[in-house]
């Protein structure tokens, strides 16, 4: 059907304005942050350019922060907002057309498709005129594209290494940046000064003094089968809390404070729930004030990276050679079990026990703290 819908004839802008870019990602924190090295990239070698980002409202404050960025456009992508469809206005091809119109006005040269398979961001920049649209080649994203690059290897089954997010997002932007080697190239996240007061004060607020060693654990992750059991983090916690002589600090989300407080009541040292208390700017500010981030894959993990604090990763299904930490992988410490279906990319087995996957909750407190002291050599 997509492919019949692209060869509806759609009047390409006739008035695109020169350098302008949309840059189109729809998903959340982690995803986000791995695209940013690309677009500041891009700003950095065409800083004449005006770079738009088309991207979701739960990501909005995230990429805002990035000065490369000169205007946040945010519209509710399908598949990916929580809110409830809104009847058959709510569908996927009417909110295209809708968008498109906005987007028509921007009066865009140039596209750029950041999720791989993201054929509805393909089909809204078609719909908009955009003259250039850049992706990759994959069946449902390939009839909205002007120029289709080939698809990154996904299967972990292939006997071909498979491109980091990173890569994949870079490679997209090389015929305006030139080669680029991805060993120069850094993840980072803007810092303010106003963040790094918040933290402090909020520290101060349970007794934390400037010179006390902080760990931190952001024990949640999108989907339960990421989740380490909360023993094991009350284990790791306490030898840390004894032998760095640290405070045990917790972060999360609001409705993440119910699992941490699983954690902090098996400890036997103080823990510190720090859930729901800081936006994305101050979370960086408090990683970047830590010792060592742990925890397991999740975009607050991918943040802390980008602090710049050394980090100690726990992957279950995810392929952390595609959706790992970017960075020394000597400071950045991805850790998995000896599971041989490891990594199947499968994040949601509807119907299972936790249970019934171990590839995370096999891996053990020993590992995690061996991890640890290896990571805190780099610092």
């Amino acid at each position: 059907m997509l492919r019949m819908l692209a060869t509806t004839p759609i009047p390409p802008d006739l008035r695109p304005r020169k350098g302008t870019f949309l840059l189109i990602r729809p998903d959340h924190l982690g995803d986000m942050l791995l695209t940013m090295p690309a677009i500041v990239t891009l700003k950095k070698t065409q800083p004449a350019a005006t770079l738009y980002a088309l991207v979701g409202d739960w990501s909005a404050s995230v990429i805002d922060a990035y000065p490369e960025v000169d205007q946040v456009v945010t519209i509710p992508f399908p598949g990916f907002t929580r809110r409830a469809k809104a009847g058959w206005v709510g569908t996927p091809y009417i909110q295209a057309w809708r968008w498109a119109r906005m987007l028509r006005k921007m009066h865009i040269e140039t596209a750029v498709i950041l999720r791989p398979d993201h054929w509805w961001g393909a089909m809204l920049a078609w719909l908009a005129g955009i003259p250039n649209r850049v992706g990759y080649d994959l069946p449902d994203v390939k009839p909205f594209l002007t120029e289709a690059l080939p698809a990154p290897v996904r299967s972990p089954m292939k006997a071909v290494e498979r491109e980091h997010s990173v890569v994949q997002s870079l490679r997209l932007i090389q015929q305006w940046t030139g080669e680029i080697d991805p060993n120069q190239i850094k993840l980072t996240y803007p810092i303010f000064p106003s963040d790094r007061e918040y933290i402090a004060d909020r520290l101060a607020n349970v007794d934390i003094p400037p010179t006390k060693k902080l760990v931190v654990i952001h024990p949640g992750a999108g989907t339960q089968f990421k989740r380490w059991l909360p023993e094991h983090w009350a284990i790791v916690a306490d030898r840390l809390a004894e032998r760095l002589d640290a405070s045990i600090l917790f972060t999360g989300s609001d409705q993440e404070h119910p699992e941490i407080l699983k954690v902090i009541e098996k400890m036997h040292h103080r823990g510190i729930s720090l859930a729901g208390d800081t936006n994305v700017g101050q979370l960086v500010a408090l990683y970047e004030r830590a010792e060592i981030v742990l925890g397991p894959d999740s975009g607050p993990l991918h943040l802390a990276v980008a602090s710049g604090t050394p980090t100690v990763h726990l992957y279950g299904p995810a392929d952390p050679a595609m959706f790992g930490p970017w960075g020394d992988p000597a400071r950045h410490i991805v850790l998995t079990s000896g599971i041989a279906c490891h990594p199947c990319n499968i994040l949601a087995w509807p119907g299972d026990s936790p249970e019934m996957h171990p590839c995370i909750r096999d891996i053990t407190p020993r590992q995690v703290m061996d991890a640890v002291f290896k990571a805190l050599e780099t610092r």
